[in-house]
Order: C-alpha cells, then structure tokens, then sequence
C-alpha cells in the first residue's frame, strides 16, 4: 500500500513526519535510487527506501517514555559535533531508536516524552492541534496585576511575533520571588524567559509538569517510565466506548413513557372536587 514518504520514514522511527520533510527536502532520501521529493509516495514492502545510502528498517514497536529531564540536558538525540553535553537520549537505555517529542530548553527542566511514533509526535507538536502544555515558573521578583495581565493577554517578541494567550496563575511565593503556573498552547524557543525578560520579571527556572494529557507525576530528575496504554490512548484523543447498559435495564426503559404524552394519552385533568362550596369550581360528572 502506497503512503506519503515522510510518514513511513516517521514510522521507521526517523523522527517526527516535519524532520522527516526535511530529509527528503535535503535530498537525503531516495526511491529506487532516485532522489525523493515532497508530496513522493512508495510502497515500503515494494520500494527501496534509503537515507543517506542506508534502506530504512521495517516499523519498529512503538514504545512511548515519560522523562524528567534535568537541568543541563539537550532536549535531542544527537549533539552538535564537538559538543560533549549529555541529551535526553543518554537518559533512557531502550534499543529501539527514540526521539523527544518537542523541545524543552538546556536550562530548563521537567518532563519531555521519548517515543519512535511520528503520528503521535505530529499531533502533539503541530500548532493546528493546540494541545498545552503547563509549567511552573519561578521569577525574582512578585508580579504585580498589570504584569500578569499582559502575559495572559500576549506580549510582542523581540521578533515582532506576538504570543498567544495564556494562563498565568500566582502559586506561591518563594523568598523574593514568586512562583507562577503556566499553561500555553505553543513552544517557540526560550518564549517563557523572552516574556519574563520584557514584563521585568526574570526567570529563574522553569518546571514542565504536563503535556495535553500527560503529567509528569512523582518523577525525579533524571527518571523515566513507560506510558501506560489508557496514557497513550489520551494522547491520542481516542476516546472509551460508551458503556453498554445491561439488558434488563436497556428493556425497562425501552418501556417507558414521557410524563408527556402519558398526560396527552389521558387527555386534561379535571379539577378537584371541593363538594360544591361556594366561590370555587366544581366538577360536573
């Protein structure tokens, strides 16, 4: 069966169907040994497919990882050559390939989803879908009203790009500081310190605590786990079939009748009778 490259190279476990859009607009990827091109579709059991020369392997299991990323940590597989920083790779020793879903900055931490699924980590990361994510976000200094009106409202980048609005809620405070819980439906890099920079509220640390459906729970630092199937089916947006009623209950009510049209079947109710008192309505049989 015939599908879009990118998605069999996103379920190959080549990232995310955007990375993968890359590699063919790279002129990474080949059919046949012709260069692909976006929009190309192949047939994975038929067609020879291959990125930088190597032919893709067959889908591997989805395996879907709940990471607390520390602080000091890339958020991607590979680093930069030279770069000796450890990634969120490093973090989880599975074999099969994986790959984070979204960025989280190198100074910030809290939770980052590891999986091989480019479906799911289309869905999650493309803006038309507008799924949150929620953080806490500690600042030097108390906010006041208008400084926590403007972040819900938007604030104007140093880019010109204004951002969408938020949640900006008062958790506690810390010393000086306070912190704050963020909720937000997009993730340009470093928006949450840009923000914070231009409202003259500086960002100290920034915790990630949820993803659409996915909290990150009691995970320390540095811990992961696999998802559960309810977990991944949530982010998925694959909803429980509805609860059959038993059989019995089902023919009892299919029996019932509205209290209407048990009234219309009997047709008007007559008054009461009031043994023929003066000054009030009898009813004539």
């Amino acid at each position: 069966m015939e599908e879009r490259l990118q998605k069999i190279l996103a379920q190959a476990g080549l990232g995310s169907r955007r990375n993968c859009e890359e590699l063919i607009l790279a002129g990474r990827v080949r059919v046949d040994g012709q260069v692909a091109v976006i929009g190309q579709k192949a047939d994975p059991s038929v067609a020879k497919i291959t990125v930088d020369g190597r032919a893709i392997k067959p889908p591997e299991q989805k395996v879907y990882i709940a990471l607390h990323k520390p602080r000091f940590v890339l958020t991607t597989v590979e680093p930069e050559p030279g770069d000796t920083r450890k990634t969120v790779r490093d973090l989880v020793p599975v074999s099969e390939r994986l790959y984070p879903v979204g960025r989280l900055d190198f100074d910030s931490e809290g939770l980052v989803l590891m999986t091989n699924d480019g479906d799911l980590a289309q869905k999650l990361t493309h803006p038309s879908h507008g799924h949150e994510k929620e953080y806490r976000v500690l600042v030097a200094r108390h906010p006041d009203q208008e400084q926590l009106d403007i972040w819900r409202r938007g604030v104007v980048l140093e880019d010109g790009y204004k951002t969408q609005p938020a949640d900006v809620r008062v958790e506690s405070e810390a010393g000086k500081g306070m912190w704050l819980r963020v909720t937000m439906k997009e993730g340009r890099k470093r928006q949450i310190r840009e923000i914070g920079s231009k409202l003259g509220l500086p960002v100290v640390r920034i915790l990630r605590v949820r993803i659409g459906t996915l909290r990150l729970g009691t995970l320390k630092p540095g811990e992961w786990r696999p998802l559960s199937a309810e977990e991944v089916s949530a982010l998925k947006g694959e909803l429980p079939r509805p609860v059959s009623r038993p059989k019995t209950v089902r023919k009892f009510l299919a029996g019932q009748t509205s209290r209407r049209e048990t009234d219309q079947r009997r047709g008007p109710t007559p008054p009461p009778d009031n043994g023929g008192k003066p000054g009030r309505r009898t009813f004539k049989k």
